[in-house]
């Protein structure tokens, strides 16, 4: 007999079915009845034990069953009755009259209790035993979320002449706003890769490529301090088209955004998404990224989408230079190219750079990119960078815009931080499967930590104090 998921049986009165799970609850009501709520990853469902219909193995594996043993069952889909039906279950029209029982893993007991919100739970705690806090009820539902979000978002961009394109973990530091991580070249001592902090240069050599329309879920790597909704890593839905103006992708995230949000049940304040200039937006809110809702948006779970368009390119740095605000591969507005290839006018040129905030917070962040060699060089010139410095960093990209590079423009949009706003979270490690803690740990690993000796001599490392 093939294994049926819980959330079937409410389809399959009379049949017989053969259903494997976790023992979520056990309720022994005397001598001859036991019931147990079986958890699998569809639902719960509720078993029933009638002891004189079962035979001595069954019996047994019942007095020594526990809460969180992995069991078997194999038995008969009934239909409870109108005064038995519960209707906060899913399956709560039907139980299942078991017939055999089979125990296939024991459990020790939990540390804490994975039929109630871990919320008030130790972090500490909750991530050392993270495989069992995934098992709770609100966990299960962000993950699931998260999946059906992705897959919602995958399938739009599919449909819209997208292809999907992986690229390297290992590449070339090179400076996007944070630190990297930095991994070490065996073979070739002293020198080192850096995990991506976006794929941004990749994914517009794609677009030098001819692919024209990029997409990936692209793990990203940034060596910040953790905070609530920032960590050292992150997935972002990485995108990139080429033959396009600021609008066209605005419009084309609007439309992946408003498709996968809405096949979720969610509800959009406004469509399309309101647009706000960066000075419009500090002026109104005090802030870039801004909360548009009432309270009563707040109550029923409506998402306010706005964009935020206009930024400056540059800001001055402690030391009284200039830095790129947000990305440095990108462009200037038209009006103010003239006065970015002169190297004038540092303080009031705009770039074509685009944020996509909701509920208060940015979800994501692009721009119309430089595929003329000339404007990038002159944005590193700008940062102070020599023609060696420039060749030395960004040569690679300077030489592929050599070769046709069309006009090209992207976005990455966090989903962490997305699924975060769908959820009504605060904290990122809530919607991620194995995060780190407050402290910079890996969740039930132990890490980081030390190498052994004939690794570092391996990898040409000396740890000093």
């Amino acid at each position: 007999m093939q294994r049926t998921w819980n959330i079937e049986t409410t389809g399959m009165v009379g049949e017989s079915v053969r259903l494997n799970g976790w023992v979520h609850g056990i309720r022994r009501m005397g001598d001859k009845l036991v019931f147990i709520d079986l958890r699998d990853g569809s639902a719960i469902v509720q078993v029933v034990f009638y002891r004189p219909d079962l035979d001595e193995a069954t019996m047994k594996a019942i007095d020594e069953l526990s809460i969180e043993y992995v069991v078997e069952v194999e038995g008969v889909v009934n239909a409870r009755g109108a005064k038995q039906m519960n209707p906060d279950m899913p399956t709560g029209m039907v139980e299942i009259g078991v017939k055999t029982l089979k125990i296939l893993n024991t459990s020790e007991t939990p540390p804490f209790e994975v039929s109630k919100d871990t919320m008030d739970v130790n972090e500490e705690l909750r991530l050392k035993y993270r495989y069992l806090d995934l098992r709770t009820e609100r966990l299960q539902h962000h993950l699931r979320l998260r999946s059906l979000y992705v897959q919602a978002c995958r399938q739009h961009l599919l449909k819209n002449h997208f292809v999907e394109i992986e690229t390297p973990y290992l590449t070339k530091a090179t400076p996007e706003g944070s630190r990297d991580f930095v991994v070490p070249s065996r073979l070739q001592p002293g020198k080192f890769f850096a995990l991506p902090q976006s794929p941004q240069q990749y994914k517009q050599l794609a677009m030098v490529a001819g692919f024209e329309r990029y997409f990936q879920m692209a793990r990203c790597f940034r060596d910040e301090d953790p905070r609530a909704d920032r960590g050292f890593e992150h997935t972002q839905i990485d995108i990139e088209l080429s033959f396009v103006e600021r609008e066209d992708v605005m419009q084309t995230i609007e439309a992946m955004i408003t498709e996968a949000v809405e096949s979720l049940g969610f509800t959009l304040k406004e469509k399309p998404f309101p647009r706000l200039t960066y000075k419009e937006s500090m002026e109104r809110y005090g802030a870039d990224k801004f909360d548009m809702r009432t309270e009563e948006d707040k109550k029923h779970g409506v998402l306010a989408y706005a964009w935020v368009v206009d930024f400056p390119f540059f800001e001055k740095t402690e030391e009284g230079g200039w830095i790129f605000t947000h990305n440095p591969f990108s462009q200037p507005k038209p009006e103010f190219l003239a006065d970015h290839l002169a190297g004038a006018n540092t303080e009031n040129i705009l770039t074509t750079q685009y944020d996509l905030v909701c509920n208060g917070y940015e979800t994501g962040g692009g721009s119309i990119r430089a595929h003329d060699p000339k404007v990038l060089r002159s944005t590193y010139k700008t940062m102070g960078y020599t023609d060696a410095e420039i060749d030395e960093s960004v040569g690679h990209m300077l030489e592929a815009f050599k070769y046709g590079a069309p006009p090209h423009g992207g976005i990455g949009l966090g989903i962490e931080r997305m699924i975060m706003i769908l959820t009504g979270e605060t904290y990122l490690r809530e919607v991620q499967a194995f995060p780190m803690t407050g402290s910079a740990h890996t969740s039930v690993m132990d890490a980081p930590s030390a190498l052994p000796e004939k690794a570092l001599r391996e990898s040409h490392i000396r740890v000093t104090e």
